[in-house]
């Protein structure tokens, strides 16, 4: 008996439900045909925020920064590079706080950049500033950790 993963589409909205032993073979959408994955973080708005945080069963990291923020942008590399590496054990996704102040207040966003770890649309994890590449992996791997 198979376990699945409800993944939602990020370019339709669809909620697909993929095998968790298929989840590495680069599922597309049931609707949309488009890969669910794409090795780079997902933008986040007002709009799509909901139906890719809450919906999905995979971890969602997001990443709360701003275009003139110089860490934000130094930072932005090592994220994009953690997406392509990471994806399909969690996704990763990108929030422009100064687009979308409504959600960056939600979330209770004090600096930038913060990264927020989201299961099923609740915070699990939170940290602020910005990480090299090892720095981060050890946060995801702190925060996913059974505790």
């Amino acid at each position: 008996m198979s376990t699945s993963l409800t993944i939602p589409c990020q370019h339709c909205g669809a909620l697909n439900q993929v095998p968790a032993e298929r989840i590495g073979e680069h599922p597309n959408c049931g609707r949309c045909k488009q890969a669910l994955f794409e090795g780079h973080p997902i933008e986040l708005t007002a709009a799509n925020f909901d139906g890719l945080a809450g919906r999905g069963e995979l971890p969602l990291l997001v990443d709360f920064w701003a275009p003139w923020c110089g860490p934000c942008r130094g930072f932005a590399p090592v994220f994009v590079e953690a997406a392509r590496r990471l994806e399909p054990r969690l996704r990763l996704a990108k929030l422009d706080t100064e687009a979308q102040p409504q959600l960056a207040q939600r979330f209770n966003i004090r600096s930038i950049p913060t990264l927020l770890l989201l299961k099923q649309g609740r915070e699990i994890a939170r940290q602020a500033g910005a990480l090299n590449a090892a720095q981060l992996q050890q946060f995801i791997d702190g925060a996913l950790q059974p505790h």
